[in-house]
């Protein structure tokens, strides 16, 4: 097994700049020049995008960005300690120590079992104390290959990456016993960082606490008599919690997983008050991630979180689907639609249908993609029930799902199945049922009853009225002309250069996407949504790309940098392309963001111009209708972003303006 870190990946005692992006992108050449990882830009906008998700600083001048990146070719370690400290969004200020840790795609587990220890490591003071006090980049690689050692743990130590952290069941009487669960996206740093903070934080409360780690590095689950036992459980989660029906029954505290890094000791403090609360918040036997929140989450959070999910899962139906149809008419021809079923059930290979090979396969392809599509509200319904009431939400959910499609319902109608879906079933869960129907209650019961409420609901209440208002909507949007389809393209398009891939650009990228199922030959108006929406997140990256070459003195040589990634990744709509921009300056690059793509979402629907497909971008050509007027539109919204873009930089400032070249790595706001 090679060396996770070696000198030339440590940067000791230099000024990288003012904003994490600039530090980040430093430790990421330094991963390329160590000969491990193919290039910058990939390691870079993927450490990047999870830096976007959750600030990876943490208590103690620390910071522990990371990712999993295909771009990496073995386990790696970078570490910048820093003269001037650098915020990244720990509680307590600035990090002067960041460690970067880069992962491949498909890491073993025994180096990420490693990479586990070394962010357990990073939770002890004398750890950090020696870091910054090593005087040489042999001595920090000395360092951390002491705690990175696949050594056999020392008795009493802490345990391995893949186990159960904390003290062993057997507690004295009297002691109160809490479990927990730690997880996070990627599993390779705040899962175990969290774990440690809670252990340390219950022995320094006299608790008996065992915490199951769900990360990258292998999981072992608690023992059922631990469950059992304990009084309270928390969960510092950012993803689903695995085996969540083991803590039925238990009074949970569930936060964000960075709150068990800094807030440890309050959350002990919340989950024995828990336990001695009769009304406290308790896990039930089926529920899903949207049951057990912390108290402080609001209604209106938990309906976006699962209407999110909804539409997250359901945009592999609508991308392959829209693609496939986009192929059919590619090579059938419009036509295709009409005589696809009887071509495809009448003919074969060695059958071909007047107009031949092109003709079969137009059809042979539209058919899938319109089968495909045929998911859309049923899978939008059946994963918003998911994210209510876990699995057992699904089947009633996508019944409820079909029973909206057949209405004529629409999306809307998916909206609500699945969310009425999903309260049934979580309400069923709920209840205390005797021990020997319990088994039955999460694959019999509780999908038979939830499916005759939710989709009955449908049948005789909600159905008709959504479906008139679903017919009502379709008709506006066919028959937008003229000012008010220029209207929603502007609005559609601020909205998503308003936080570049954040929760206002998902809802309008929703929007569009749900529409797609319902458009038609004759009403093209959700093609022309989609196609606006599209053009419009693709202006932010190109935008930047473009500044960064009309004026290079306003850019550092970090964004410079990321300017050349940005071409591809905005014509890819990888709107995220722009984040490093922002980042850096986001009072000038968001405004002008929204600007350009405000202007090229009301000129794609001013024009007309149609997209099939809901993803990709340039390289979806075929599936885009007046693909010259589609470029067009994003040409102009680009330059109008980039010109003022440049001129925010040079005009709205309160200091002089020094050129990038001479100044400090990265620009802040003025």
């Amino acid at each position: 097994m090679s060396a996770l870190i070696t000198p030339e990946l440590v940067a000791l005692d230099k000024n990288l700049g003012a904003a994490p992006s600039s530090v980040i992108r430093h430790l990421a050449e330094l991963v390329v020049g160590a000969g491990r990882a193919t290039e910058i830009e990939s390691l870079y906008a993927d450490a990047l995008a999870r830096e976007a998700k959750t600030a990876t600083g943490i208590p103690g001048g620390l910071a522990i960005p990371h990712c999993r990146s295909a771009a990496v070719t073995e386990p790696t370690l970078a570490l910048a300690r820093l003269a001037s400290p650098v915020d990244f969004g720990a509680a307590d200020g600035p990090a002067d120590l960041v460690f970067l840790i880069a992962a491949p795609e498909g890491a073993d587990q025994e180096h990420l079992k490693i990479l586990a220890k070394l962010a357990r490591s990073l939770m002890k003071a004398p750890f950090t104390a020696a870091l910054r006090a090593a005087k040489t980049q042999a001595e920090i690689v000395e360092l951390v290959t002491s705690v990175v050692s696949p050594a056999p743990v020392a008795a009493g130590g802490v345990a391995g990456a893949g186990a159960n952290v904390g003290s062993t069941p057997a507690a004295s009487a009297g002691v109160k016993r809490i479990v927990a669960v730690t997880a996070c996206p990627t599993g390779i740093a705040h899962t175990y960082m969290a774990a440690e903070s809670l252990v340390a934080a219950a022995k320094a409360a006299g608790v008996d606490l065992q915490v199951e780690t769900q990360g990258s590095a292998g999981l072992t689950m608690l023992d059922p008599a631990v469950i059992a036992a304990a009084d309270a459980v928390i969960f510092a989660v950012d993803v689903d919690v695995r085996g969540r029906e083991r803590f039925a029954g238990k009074p949970v505290i569930q936060v964000p997983v960075k709150r068990g890094i800094d807030e440890p000791a309050k959350l002990i403090h919340d989950a024995l008050a828990a336990a001695q609360n009769p009304n406290a918040r308790r896990v039930g036997g089926t529920v899903g991630a949207a049951e057990a929140e912390e108290t402080s989450e609001h209604f209106g959070q938990k309906v976006k979180r699962a209407l999110l999910t909804g539409v997250s899962y359901m945009i592999p139906f609508v991308a392959g689907g829209g693609l496939l149809i986009a192929l059919g008419f590619l090579l059938g021809g419009y036509e295709i639609t009409e005589v696809a079923d009887t071509v495809t059930l009448e003919n074969n290979l060695f059958n071909l249908p007047e107009g031949g090979m092109l003709t079969y396969l137009g059809a042979v392809f539209f058919k899938i993609g319109a089968l495909s599509m045929g998911f859309l509200v049923p899978a939008l319904a059946g994963y918003i029930a998911y994210a209510i009431a876990d699995r057992p939400g699904i089947a009633p959910g996508f019944v409820a799902g079909a029973v909206a499609g057949f209405m004529g319902a629409g999306f809307l109608g998916g909206i609500a199945g699945g969310l009425l879906a999903g309260v049934a079933a979580a309400s069923f869960a709920k209840l205390d049922v005797p021990r020997w129907l319990r088994s039955l209650m999460p694959v019999v019961i509780i999908p038979l009853v939830a499916s005759i409420v939710a989709s009955g609901l449908m049948f005789l209440v909600l159905g008709g009225p959504i479906a008139l208002l679903t017919t009502a909507l379709n008709e506006w949007l066919a028959g937008m002309t003229g000012a008010s389809a220029i209207l929603l393209g502007l609005i559609l398009g601020l909205m998503m250069g308003f936080d570049l891939g954040g929760p206002v650009n998902k809802v309008a990228y929703a929007f569009a996407v749900a529409g797609l199922g319902t458009a038609t030959m004759a009403n093209q108006a959700p093609w022309q949504i989609m196609a606006a929406v599209m053009a419009a997140g693709m202006v932010p990256p190109l935008a930047m790309a473009l500044a960064t070459v009309l004026d290079r003195r306003l850019f550092t040589v970090a964004e410079r940098e990321n300017g050349k990634a940005a071409w591809l990744l905005g014509a890819s709509f990888i709107s995220e392309g722009a984040i490093p921009f922002a980042a850096a300056d986001v009072l000038r690059v968001i405004p002008a963001s929204m600007v350009g793509a405000g202007v090229t979402g009301a000129l794609s629907m001013a024009w007309g111009v149609t997209s099939k497909a809901p993803h990709g971008g340039m390289f979806v050509f075929f599936a885009i209708d007046s693909f010259a007027l589609f470029a067009l539109a994003i040409a102009i919204g680009t330059v109008v972003t980039a010109i003022l873009v440049i001129a925010l930089k040079r005009y709205a400032r309160k200091t002089p303006l020094v050129t990038a070249d001479a100044a400090a790595p990265a620009l802040v706001n003025a």
